[in-house]
């Protein structure tokens, strides 16, 4: 007979190892090779003592004279918190109870359950490992009169069924506390809501900022922030370690110094980020429209385009054996050229179940006939060498 025991053994038992698995191996084809690590984790902080530049007491001289003086290798603190990732799931009373002499529907309503949770815990990781940290989710640029519905720049991060809150001017408007996404038409990057205040008008619309629930300024430190215009990165200030900060570059389209986008120049760039940093990027990520231009003058001059295989399946095409991915997340007409080997995903612990004071992990909802459990992880990302990673934005009409 199946009982809230028997949920609750399963979830445990059966579906914990798995879900992990997937969250910690199929989040994306560059994220999925960040290595985790429990190391260099304070209370709620995470501290991570990182050397830039060379040892300088390296010198050469007389056989009699003196020896070099020591200068030992500079180090500066990395500083973040850890963020907290949830998940949850939600049966009702009444689904267990029908299934309770049917081990098959059980099954089949605990797996779709888990499906749903993977699918929405996948997309939202990936999300936030391409953005900065706030948790933005987009801008608006108008808001119609006659429905509840506004137009983003980019419709890449939203998925229906997002449950959002909107902030005017920093202030979370309560009439549009956790409005969920109803239908997008991403053929006009037009996004539609259960609801809207009266505040939530076009003249309004470049005060607005919307995120996922709760969310805001809690989301993983992801690549936005590293190559953001924010003065700080990782608690330190950009401007007292420049030779730390990612290198960021735009192609030049005018004058004397115009620059084609080719093959000469992505190499150019990996260089130029090889030479400054020491590390050469491992990997580019870029999204569709400078994927196609890069395959087509790949193509012109290799009979056979080389390629990279990733753990889930993925293939990639490799410009000079560095594989090259497609990513939706990516921003318009830019390359990220990142060393993968130089970031870590720290975390207290691997996904767990939030547990209850009795061990248990499903609760019921306070007044609903329904029972929810939470999946938590407690981790953040940081790059260990912020100069060896590059943003690249280029004219493809070059």
């Amino acid at each position: 007979m199946i009982t809230l025991t028997t949920a609750q053994n399963a979830l445990k038992t059966v579906y914990l190892d798995a879900i992990s698995a997937q969250l910690n191996t199929q989040i994306d084809p560059i994220f999925n090779t960040i290595k985790q690590t429990s190391s260099d984790i304070y209370g709620k902080n995470i501290v991570k003592l990182v050397p830039y530049g060379l040892n300088g007491g390296i010198g050469t001289g007389s056989e009699d004279g003196a020896l070099p003086e020591s200068a030992e290798t500079k180090y500066v603190n990395f500083t973040t918190t850890l963020k907290n990732l949830f998940g949850t799931i939600e049966i009702t009373d009444k689904a267990i109870r029908a299934s309770e002499n049917d081990e098959g529907a059980f099954v089949n309503l605990l797996t779709a359950e888990m499906d749903s949770l993977l699918e929405s815990s996948k997309f939202n990781l990936a999300r936030m490992f391409y953005g900065d940290g706030t948790g933005s989710l987009g801008t608006i640029s108008s808001i119609s009169s006659t429905d509840n519905s506004f137009v983003v720049d980019n419709t890449a991060s939203l998925m229906e069924g997002m449950v959002l809150d909107f902030y005017n001017d920093g202030v979370l408007d309560p009439a549009m506390k956790g409005v969920t996404i109803t239908q997008i038409n991403r053929a006009s990057n037009t996004v539609y809501v259960s609801a809207k205040s009266t505040n939530f008008t076009s003249t309004n619309a470049t005060k607005y900022k919307f995120y996922i629930q709760g969310s805001k300024d809690c989301e993983l430190t992801g690549l936005g922030a590293i190559f953001g215009s924010s003065t700080t990165l990782y608690g330190i200030n950009r401007a007292d370690y420049a030779s730390l900060m990612p290198y960021l570059y735009t192609q030049k389209t005018s004058g004397n110094d115009t620059e084609t986008f080719d093959e000469v120049f992505i190499q150019t760039m990996l260089d130029d980020i090889e030479i400054r940093s020491g590390y050469q990027p491992n990997i580019i990520a870029c999204p569709s429209e400078v994927y196609y231009k890069i395959i087509t003058f790949i193509a012109n001059y290799s009979k056979n385009l080389d390629s990279t295989n990733f753990e889930g399946g993925i293939t990639s095409v490799a410009f000079s054996g560095v594989p090259v991915i497609r990513n939706k997340f990516c921003q318009k007409n830019t390359l990220l050229m990142l060393n993968t080997e130089m970031f870590n995903l720290y975390q207290l612990c691997d996904w767990e179940w939030l547990t209850n004071n009795d061990g248990s992990i499903l609760r019921q909802k306070e007044g609903f006939p329904t029972f929810s459990a939470t999946l938590v992880k407690y981790a953040d990302l940081i790059c260990n060498r912020p100069n060896a990673q590059g943003l690249i934005t280029v004219s493809l009409s070059s």
